[in-house]
């Protein structure tokens, strides 16, 4: 009888599919099909859970419908990698929430030791309360003090396909954002994966 580990009873995706990190901060060797080339002792808990996207799209086209890829959201951050997962180029989702910021600053934390020589775009939207512009602009610096070249750009996306499609069209290699949508993106790969704008090349990192 399989026993399944604590967190993978959370998702809804086979335990085959997931490998953990238990780091708070990857090495520069992370390979995400290999817990093994970032091994760390330094978290009791997983620090990220990896998942094979064509597997994943794969195990998600053997249903009728798109099924969600956790049952109940989990703290611990995802990583959707495709086989020749890069951080060349960096799309990051601040909308103003707390949780958006606070993924953002999850991930440059986690990844740090591999985005020195990225390039990272922001998306935010048009309208930023005053409250939240402080915050606004210490992330940007944030992100542009951990990577190569940092643009900040303003559009009023509420969808993931919105941030999908733009992060296929500006060759992005991993979009950076909550796991509020991690139900729709299940649906937006169901059904135009393998189709005419589909990129091989775009991973998904989501986070609470």
């Amino acid at each position: 009888m399989e026993i399944k580990s604590p967190y993978s009873l959370k998702f809804e995706l086979p335990e085959s599919l997931l490998q953990d990190f238990y780091c708070t901060s990857l090495l520069e060797s992370f390979n995400p099909s290999d817990p093994k080339s970032s091994f760390c002792t330094s978290s009791a808990d997983p620090g990220l859970i990896t998942v094979d996207l064509y597997k994943t799209l794969d195990w998600l086209h053997s249903h009728e419908i798109p099924k969600s890829l956790e049952k109940e959201v989990c703290p611990i951050p995802v990583l959707l990698y495709v086989q020749h997962f890069s951080t060349n180029h960096l799309l990051f989702h601040y909308d103003g929430t707390p949780t958006s910021a606070e993924l953002i600053r999850k991930f440059i934390t986690l990844f740090e030791n591999l985005i020195g020589e990225s390039k990272a775009t922001i998306i935010s939207p048009s309208f930023i309360p005053k409250s939240k512009i402080k915050e606004e602009q210490e992330l940007i610096h944030m992100v542009s003090s951990k990577t190569q070249e940092t643009s900040f750009i303003k559009f009023n996306f509420t969808r993931i396909g919105d941030f999908w499609s733009y992060a296929v069209k500006h060759d992005c290699t991993l979009l950076v954002t909550t796991k509020n949508y991690q139900a729709d993106l299940a649906k937006v790969l169901f059904h135009f994966y393998k189709g005419k704008i589909w990129s091989d090349q775009l991973s998904f990192y989501l986070s609470l």
